[in-house]
């Protein structure tokens, strides 16, 4: 018994080797199993798009030229056997030619060559059958096998018996067998059949499947040129983004761009395509240009700040000690370059921040009348020679508190630095309006465009204390608030900054606000 199932195992084994590779039967929803055959996708998954694309336009074309093949072809031999039939019931032996064969069953009947009565249909073979079963034909002429319909004819138990059937010759024939007229002093249990060979039908389908089937070869065939053709024309755009894909990844050059021909789906692929590609590219130049701007803005404290660092040292390993007033100059100078250098490094940092958009996480209920204040507070511990008047009004907004109190501090700041002394800074919010205005020299018209970019300072203001950041770092909290922020130079000088941030006078629900 156990050599039996270690066989049987072995054998097990061997058949499922020999079955790898084979189509798998899953079982589905309905219990039937359903094959798969994994090699083949296999296959058609390392075909191209095109190859597949003129393939499945192959296949279409013959399922949809097979399916009328085969309904024209049905359809004509329906119309011909039908019309085989009628011929057959509209034609009738003359009475003397049924009368001889009645008489004579086996002898010599008249030839086709006698008189108009008595002559053969000839396109048809006639035989009659008795009611005995006996049949009657012309000489050389082969019997057609009588059925029990033909009997049933000849003995009027039927009218008419319309069948297939063989003659003694073996071609197939396409009999009716009727009850002709009847004939005096001749009986009654006889029957007339009339037969065609259904090759008359069935040579001209074959003719026609030939046919159907070579004009389907040549639809198929045609079909999966223009397919592949067709495929080859749409995939273009495809192809070239493509090679743009690898140009790009190969050389990093991001200055690629794919035509754009049209406006269908694969022309706004190539317009996204070529809108990421052209995004990527200016961030990139914004991201060296940062770098750049950032070695520029922090090569100046460095090397200021090394140098007295420098000072410092040579005056302790060689023992020649500074004046007190020097010493103390030199460290108030470190102090305030490494000072510069932390706000630098913090700007960077917070400008290094994903953007928050409005309504992020980060974004809380804000009263902005209340960071206003704030501020001002500090404002005015900067600008002691300055005068401040301030008008504000409740107004709540959705935004990130750190980041919209230092925007509205970034833009005090600069109304104080830039303010002469005595001159009067105003700071007014009314229905989310935010308004700084200042008396100092007012910034020229060619320069109001550049003034929220990072690491841009006026040429006139590259003397004073800043790094550029600050009205970036403004517009960026502004923005994230659903805001916005501008500068302008009024006729009469100065500088008005306005900011205008989405909100209501009284506190918005947990969530945030709908941008009037």
């Amino acid at each position: 018994m156990g050599a039996i199932l270690s066989g049987y195992r072995g054998e097990k084994a061997s058949c499922a080797r020999r079955l790898t590779g084979a189509p798998s039967a899953l079982v589905g929803q309905n219990g039937q199993k359903a094959v798969e055959y994994p090699q083949l996708k296999t296959y058609l998954r390392k075909l191209s798009l095109r190859v597949r694309l003129g393939l499945l336009a192959a296949v279409a074309v013959a399922v949809a030229v097979t399916g009328v093949s085969v309904a024209a072809w049905l359809l004509t031999k329906r119309q011909l056997d039908g019309q085989l039939d009628s011929n057959l019931r509209s034609v009738q032996a003359s009475p003397g030619y049924v009368q001889a064969l009645l008489r004579t069953c086996q002898a010599q009947l008249p030839q086709p060559g006698g008189s108009a009565g008595d002559r053969t249909p000839t396109p048809y073979t006639v035989q009659v059958i008795t009611g005995d079963g006996d049949i009657c034909t012309a000489p050389g002429s082969p019997a057609i096998k009588v059925t029990a319909g033909d009997l049933e004819v000849a003995r009027g138990l039927r009218r008419e018996a319309l069948h297939d059937a063989d003659s003694e010759d073996g071609r197939s024939m396409r009999v009716v067998t009727s009850q002709p007229s009847r004939i005096a002093d001749m009986g009654e249990n006889y029957a007339v059949s009339i037969a065609q060979p259904l090759s008359e039908v069935s040579e001209p389908l074959e003719k026609l499947a030939w046919l159907l089937l070579g004009v389907a070869g040549v639809g198929v065939i045609g079909a999966a040129t223009a397919g592949a053709g067709i495929a080859r024309a749409g995939l273009r755009p495809v192809k070239q983004l493509t090679d743009a894909t690898g140009h790009i990844a190969r050389t990093e050059d991001l200055s690629v761009r794919i035509p754009v021909d049209g406006d269908d789906e694969i022309a706004r692929l190539a317009e996204s395509f070529n809108t990421m590609t052209g995004a990527l590219a200016s961030s990139r130049e914004r991201q060296q240009q940062l770098i750049a701007d950032a070695g520029h803005e922090l090569r100046t404290p460095l090397t200021s700040l090394r140098t007295n660092i420098e000072l410092l040292i040579r005056s302790e390993r060689t023992g020649r000690q500074l004046a007190s007033n020097v010493r103390a100059e030199l460290l108030t100078s470190v102090e305030a370059q490494i000072a510069e250098l932390a706000g630098l490094v913090g700007d960077l940092q917070e400008l290094s921040r994903p953007d928050a958009a409005p309504g992020s996480k980060a974004n809380q209920v804000v009263a902005l009348h209340e960071v206003a204040k704030r501020a001002l507070a500090r404002a005015k511990l900067r600008g002691k020679e300055l005068k401040f008047e301030s008008e504000l009004t409740d107004w709540f907004v959705w935004a990130e508190p750190s980041a919209l109190e230092r925007a509205v501090v970034n833009l005090l700041d600069n109304a104080v630095k830039f303010s002469p002394t005595g001159g009067t800074v105003c700071l007014c919010l009314e229905e989310g309006r935010l308004t700084i205005e200042d008396q100092g020299p007012g910034i020229p018209s060619d320069e109001l465009p550049h003034v929220f970019e990072r690491f841009w300072r006026s040429p006139s203001a590259r003397g004073l204390p800043g790094n550029g950041l600050g009205l970036a770092i403004t517009a960026r909290a502004v923005h994230a608030a659903g805001g916005t922020v501008e500068l302008r130079t009024p006729p009469d000088g100065g500088t008005v900054a306005i900011v205008t941030v989405p909100g209501a006078r009284t506190p918005p629900p947990e969530e945030p606000p709908t941008i009037r």
